[in-house]
């Protein structure tokens, strides 16, 4: 027999559903949706195809000092795009990530992927906002870049010796700023423990959309931290370039390693149908977006790294 629960009681239930939602879950709790995943399966880099291993190596290569330099000058100068965030990632839809083995979905799906990883692990709505967003600095690719090379990838820091801890570390063999008598050496040309904020990474979509959404969003300094060097992974993940970092970077490195899991391991995740999940995140867009965000060259006029010159 079925009894009732009281009127007070239901209430008092209803409350404390609204509190759990609302709070959500602590952002850096350890994710639980990956908890069966055979994470060696991932970024399996010397098993990978051909295209992943050229792509990498073209990108080691090119992005120097110099190239840093033009790049953000360029960016600075070029008149970009206004758009809301989710035609930002139809317009994405297009891409493959060459440097990715990992997936062949595309970037609308893993975008989704990511933030219902995220969603399904109760973290707060900002953190699944992230996990919807964090890859649309690609639309570099359709903003005039010179290849993919300068968009996607593991990213690392130019102006000091190359780490050994980025992957396919050799292929920078080809890059001039190897052999340079300042770049090439451990400290480059930055001082000892000046922190992230003052070093160049290289070029690519996490420094182009954390650029661009910091004064247009509501996100929380964590947020901004998982989109700016989530692709970082030589950091992050392989812990390089502590004698470049500062006491104040050990929060950022926190929150991209909380982050990271669902950026990697949602990969292999059943697929995700878009439109059915569009009024849930286009919510979820209002919270912490405009509704359009400007994508120009007044926002980059506070870009880090810019004050190393060339040579």
């Amino acid at each position: 027999m079925h009894i009732p629960a009281s009127p007070k009681l239901e209430a008092v239930s209803d409350d404390i559903d609204k509190v759990n939602v609302l709070k959500g879950k602590l952002y850096n709790e350890q994710s639980v949706f990956d908890a069966e995943k055979d994470k060696t399966k991932f970024r399996q880099y010397e098993a990978a195809c051909n295209r992943v291993k050229d792509f990498y190596k073209e990108q080691h290569e090119k992005q120097t000092v110099q190239f840093n330099i033009d790049a953000r000058v360029k960016f600075r100068k070029s008149v970009r795009a206004r758009m809301g965030i989710w035609e930002a990632m139809e317009k994405l839809n297009t891409l493959v990530d060459d440097s990715d083995p990992d997936t062949d979905v595309t970037q609308i799906e893993h975008l989704l992927q990511t933030a219902e990883a995220i969603r399904r692990d109760g973290k707060p709505e900002w953190m699944q906002i992230v996990g919807l967003v964090h890859d649309l600095g690609k639309l570099l690719y359709l903003f005039g870049s010179e290849g993919q090379w300068d968009v996607v990838g593991d990213t690392f820091v130019v102006g000091c010796r190359f780490s050994d801890k980025i992957i396919y570390h050799d292929t920078f063999a080809g890059n001039p700023d190897a052999k340079d008598a300042i770049y090439s050496t451990e400290i480059g040309v930055y001082q000892p423990n000046c922190g992230l904020e003052n070093v160049m990474l290289s070029w690519g979509h996490d420094e182009y959309l954390y650029l661009v959404l910091k004064n247009q969003c509501s996100l929380p300094p964590e947020g901004l931290a998982m989109i700016r060097y989530h692709s970082f992974y030589p950091w992050h993940r392989e812990g390089a370039y502590q004698h470049l970092t500062c006491p104040a970077d050990q929060a950022a490195l926190e929150a991209v390693r909380a982050f990271n899991p669902y950026d990697l391991y949602s990969k292999s995740d059943d697929p995700v149908d878009p439109e059915a999940l569009k009024p849930y995140y286009t919510g979820l867009i209002e919270k912490f977006f405009p509704e359009v965000i400007e994508c120009n060259d007044l926002l980059l006029l506070s870009m880090p790294g810019t004050e190393v010159k060339a040579k």
